[in-house]
C-alpha cells in the first residue's frame, strides 16, 4: 500500500456566528483549513486536515501546513501507508518537530488503514465505547449579559456543557463568570477556558472570587509553572490544555497533580496515532480528556469522533463538533450533532467522502 502522492487543498471555513472571541482579543471569523489527500498504489486514497486556530494560538499557522507537506511529502512517497507507526517515524527523522504538519498525513494514514481493513477507525483504535459522544458547546468572548444569553440557545440545541471563553479584563471575566453560572440547570458543567490569557496574580484573583462557582478552570496562564501554581492555590477541579503537548509533558504534570482534565487535540500531538499514545496513558492514569483539535470542518470532525467514540466513557470529559461552527461542507458522511452528542461513523475508514467540488484544484502536489 504505498503512497503514490500527496495533494494539500486549501478551503475557507466562515464561521454561522460571525466571529470567534477569545484571550487577549484574539479573533477568527474565518478558517483556513487545509484538506490532504493521501494516495496510494493500490487504488486506496485517504483524507485527512488541519485548521490551526490562527497564528496566534499554538505554534502551528495554515500556511504553514502547505509549506511543511513540500518539505516532509517527499520523504514519504513510497512508504506504506499502512505501516503507521513506521510513518510516524520516518516523518519524525525527515523534519524535526511541526507536529501539526504531520497530523493530516497520520490521520489520512489510518482512514486508508481502515478502508483497506474493512473497519471503521474507531475499531482499529480499540472499540466502540457507548453509544454517543457528549459535546460542549464554547461560548465567544463577549459580554457578560451576550454570553450568559447563550446559554438558553445552546442549550436547546442539546448542549450540557459549556466552554466560556474569558482570558481578559480579570474584573469583567469574574461577572463572566458569575453570569453564565447563573443561568446553568442542574446536569450542567460550566469550563472558564482562559487560553492562557491571564497573568498569575489576575488568575489568582480570578479562582478566588469565583470560589463559590461550580467552575472548572481551564489554562489560566501561559506557563505550565504558573498553571500548576494556580491549581495549588484553588479548590476548583482543573483542565490543561496548551501546555500538554506531548506524553513527556502529561507525565510531568501527571506527576505533579497539575490537572484533573487534560485535552488531546489531535494535530497538537501530531495526528492520530501520537493523540492515541496520550488518550491511552491517561486512561491507564485515570485522567479525564476532552478529545478535539484545534480547530477543523467534516474530515476533523470525524477524526475526532473516532478517537473520542474509542476511547472508555469513563475517561471522556467531552469532545466538540467543529462541522456544526462553520458554514462550509467539505465532506459527505461526516457526524452530526443530535441532542448535543455525535457518534463516529459505522463505515470503514473515517466514514467521510470529500465533497471535491468545494476542495477546488490542489495547490500542492507531492509524487
Amino acid at each position: 500500500m504505498g503512497i503514490k502522492a500527496i495533494r494539500a487543498y486549501q478551503v475557507d471555513l466562515p464561521l454561522f456566528e460571525g466571529s470567534y472571541n477569545w484571550s487577549g482579543g484574539k479573533s477568527v471569523s474565518v478558517f483556513d483549513s487545509t484538506v490532504i489527500e493521501v494516495e496510494t498504489t493500490e487504488g486506496i486514497t485517504g483524507w485527512g486536515e488541519v485548521c490551526p486556530l490562527g497564528p496566534f494560538y499554538l505554534p502551528a499557522f495554515a500556511a504553514g501546513v502547505r509549506a511543511g507537506l513540500k518539505e516532509l511529502g517527499p520523504h514519504l512517497i513510497g512508504y506504506d501507508a499502512c505501516e503507521i507507526g513506521v510513518l510516524n517515524q520516518r516523518m519524525d527523522a525527515a523534519l524535526q518537530g511541526h507536529p501539526y504538519v504531520k497530523s493530516g498525513i497520520d490521520m489520512a494514514c489510518w482512514d486508508i488503514l481502515g478502508k483497506a481493513a474493512g473497519l471503521p477507525v474507531c475499531t482499529l483504535l480499540g472499540g466502540r465505547s457507548g453509544e454517543d459522544i457528549t459535546l460542549y458547546r464554547a461560548i465567544s468572548q463577549e459580554s457578560p449579559e451576550e454570553m450568559a444569553g447563550k446559554v438558553a440557545k445552546y442549550r436547546a440545541e442539546g448542549y450540557r456543557r459549556f466552554q466560556l471563553k474569558v482570558g481578559g479584563d480579570p474584573d469583567i471575566d469574574i461577572q463572566r463568570i458569575h453570569a453564565v453560572a447563573a443561568k446553568l440547570e442542574p446536569g450542567d458543567r460550566l469550563v472558564a477556558d482562559a487560553n492562557t490569557g491571564w497573568s498569575l496574580h489576575e488568575a489568582m484573583r480570578v479562582v478566588l472570587a469565583v470560589r463559590d462557582v461550580d467552575v472548572y478552570i481551564e489554562q489560566p496562564c501561559r506557563t505550565y509553572e504558573e498553571c500548576l501554581s494556580v491549581r495549588r492555590h484553588t479548590n476548583h477541579p482543573f483542565v490543561l490544555d496548551e501546555n500538554i503537548d506531548s506524553l513527556e509533558m502529561l507525565m510531568r504534570a501527571q506527576r505533579e497533580l497539575a490537572m484533573d482534565v487534560v485535552n488531546i487535540k489531535i494535530s497538537k500531538l501530531g495526528g492520530i496515532t501520537k493523540a492515541r499514545q496520550v488518550r491511552d496513558l491517561c486512561v491507564s492514569l485515570g485522567i479525564a480528556m476532552t478529545i478535539e483539535d484545534s480547530w477543523g470542518g467534516d474530515i476533523v470532525t470525524a477524526a475526532v469522533a473516532h478517537l473520542a467514540h474509542s476511547t472508555p466513557e469513563a475517561s471522556r470529559f467531552t469532545s466538540t463538533d467543529f462541522n456544526s461552527y462553520v458554514t462550509v461542507s467539505i465532506a459527505e458522511g461526516a457526524p452530526q450533532r443530535v441532542n448535543g452528542k455525535m457518534s463516529a461513523s459505522l463505515t470503514p475508514g473515517l466514514g467521510i467522502t470529500p465533497r471535491l467540488d468545494v476542495l477546488g484544484d490542489c495547490v500542492v502536489e507531492v509524487s
